[in-house]
């Protein structure tokens, strides 16, 4: 069987938002919110690149870097990341921070980080396990 070539994808940046309001930006810089129309909707001004934001339960759940990982190791993360949900018994989509914890965890590895500490991981890296985490949520995993 002849094997696909490894490919590289390079993904936009970052944006797991957290589903409980009032996820907090890890760092000193913290973005402020502008208004950006006269009926008053309000966005967040753009994080500086490179900037990680925690969750109140001290998760990391957005770097705004693009993410990096190869097409296998996007499936891989995204596998994963579907399996474990999978065993879950709640809204898929509320279980992307709590299954960002548990690969967050000191010592852990598995194939949702490549079998590599999350720590030992570079900040794209991490950000392609964040991207794979959202799309297993969304069972999006290809």
């Amino acid at each position: 069987m002849r094997s696909a070539p490894r490919r590289l994808l390079v993904w936009g940046a970052v944006a797991v938002i957290g589903a409980a309001p009032g996820c907090s930006t890890g760092g000193k810089n913290a973005p402020s919110a502008a208004v950006t129309s006269a009926a008053g909707l309000t966005a967040a001004a753009p994080a500086r690149p490179g900037t990680v934001s925690l969750s109140p339960a001290g998760v990391t759940t957005k770097i705004d870097v693009p993410a990096h990982s190869t097409e296998e190791e996007y499936f891989q993360a995204c596998h994963a990341a579907s399996i474990w949900m999978k065993g879950h018994p709640a809204d898929r989509r509320l279980l992307v921070e709590t299954y960002l914890a548990a690969v967050q965890k000191p010592g852990a590895v598995g194939p949702g980080t490549w079998n590599t500490p999350w720590a030992a991981l570079s900040l794209p890296q991490q950000a392609g396990v964040i991207v794979a985490a959202k799309a297993a949520a969304n069972d999006e995993c290809g």
